[in-house]
């Protein structure tokens, strides 16, 4: 097991590279396997999150292949099984993203149920509903899901998401895109990493209409396989939230490069409210120093809403303003599992179900653990504020979705090591 070690008080400066987006490139992973050809995706994140679903495809019998760090081949002509074992799926819930595709091509498969979830509930009944409206066959089984289509392959239908479900519509897009005739989705989630999805089928002869709205029309191909055309994945809009974060604590100048500020719109908004001001450039953003870091209102929301992933590490910056903030979180039950560690820290911060009162005051270190990615991320944003040095343990959550966090932060002048633990 490894740990961060950070010493607080260190002003950042300089600029860092955003790499390209985990909760884009794991649906576009699953997309590989309704192509009839070698597909190459380019600028993924080296994440333990992506190495997961890699390995579940090679499971599977796909052939992959890394052309460097952050490019890949993959053929998924050789997959000679259908059934995503509990083993791997058990990892990473995002897993149930394969559920789609394969049911689409191959007309049955059987995806073990990806179980509880540190940050709560994410139950995936609207996927399964969606499917069954296609006409599939859904039994849970002895820990999975069973899923059988019809013998001429799954139905274009009329699909109304009772809730927004991010995982629900990418898997519903994808099992959608072969299907015979045309789907329709309605309260369609409209995420970036939803409209690249989107994109890469349109790129690849897929005809659909919508994107980036809340409804989608899909016309399917009737189990025609896709020359899929080569991806490159969008910027991680999450991580270049956490690295403006990093500097807005510190009430330091960084610049974040590689992004795309069109993605950023209700985080930008927020840092604005708190007294920050940005110089932004086609694929860059510089956070400048506020003259007084401003308390805050926060309500969580779908996009293009304030993110979810983005929550816990504004709290960390909430922490250090003057004031007293607010943050609502309405999307997931147990996302403030981080409070209790940074109250290890000083902070000042006061639960009522659903929301956080948070008085900001100077932070102190402690040895804190990560719970969750995001949570992780928080921790480590707080500690470079934190008086002495704050120890953060179970990073191996950090490395789910962040690559190479304490060597983008050392070069911005942080002073953080990872070490082994005892």
């Amino acid at each position: 097991m490894e740990y961060l070690e950070i010493v607080g008080g260190k002003k950042l400066s300089g600029e860092v590279v955003i790499s390209g987006a985990k909760n884009a490139a794991l649906p576009l992973i699953a997309l590989s396997i309704l192509a009839k050809n070698d597909l190459v995706i380019s600028n993924l994140p080296n994440v333990v999150d992506i190495k997961t679903l890699i390995k579940l495809l090679e499971n599977l019998g796909a052939k992959t292949e890394f052309l460097d760090n952050h490019s890949i081949k993959i053929n998924t002509n050789s997959i000679n099984s259908t059934k995503a074992t509990y083993d791997i799926v058990r990892k990473m819930r995002a897993s149930i993203l394969v559920l789609g595709p394969l049911l689409a091509r191959f007309g049955k498969c059987e995806v073990s149920l990806p179980g509880g979830c540190a940050i709560g509930a994410r139950p995936i009944d609207l996927h399964l509903l969606a499917l069954e409206k296609m006409g599939a066959k859904i039994e849970i089984k002895d820990g999975y899901v069973v899923a059988t289509a019809p013998k001429d392959g799954l139905k274009g239908a009329t699909i109304t998401f009772d809730k927004i479900t991010v995982t629900g519509t990418e898997n519903i897009i994808m099992a959608a895109a072969l299907a015979n005739g045309t789907t329709k989705l309605i309260n369609a989630a409209k995420e970036p990493e939803v409209v690249a999805l989107c994109q890469a089928l349109k790129n690849s002869g897929v005809e659909i209409l919508g994107i980036g709205s809340d409804e989608l029309t899909i016309k399917g191909t009737k189990k025609d396989l896709l020359n899929i055309k080569n991806i490159e994945v969008i910027p991680d809009r999450i991580e270049a939230g956490t690295y403006l974060c990093a500097a807005a604590i510190t009430n330091s100048k960084i610049t974040i490069s590689k992004c795309e500020p069109n993605h950023l719109g209700a985080i930008l908004s927020k840092f604005e409210d708190m007294g920050f001001k940005f110089e932004i450039k086609k694929d860059k953003i510089t956070i400048l120093p506020a003259e007084k870091i401003n308390s805050t209102e926060i309500i969580t929301t779908e996009y293009p809403g304030f993110p979810t992933d983005m929550q816990a590490q504004f709290m960390a910056v909430c922490c250090a303003a003057n004031g007293t903030s607010i943050i609502d979180e309405r999307l997931f039950e147990n996302r403030f599992m981080h409070v209790a560690e940074l109250l290890r820290m000083g902070a000042d911060i006061k639960l009522s179900t659903h929301t956080a009162t948070i008085n900001g005051k100077n932070l102190s270190a402690a040895d804190v653990m990560a719970t969750d990615l995001r949570a992780s991320s928080a921790l480590v944003i707080a500690g470079l504020v934190a008086k002495g040095t704050t120890k953060v343990h179970r990073i191996y959550h950090l490395d789910r979705g962040y690559e190479g966090l304490e060597k983008k932060l050392s070069s911005l002048g942080a002073k953080i090591t990872r070490k082994k633990e005892d």
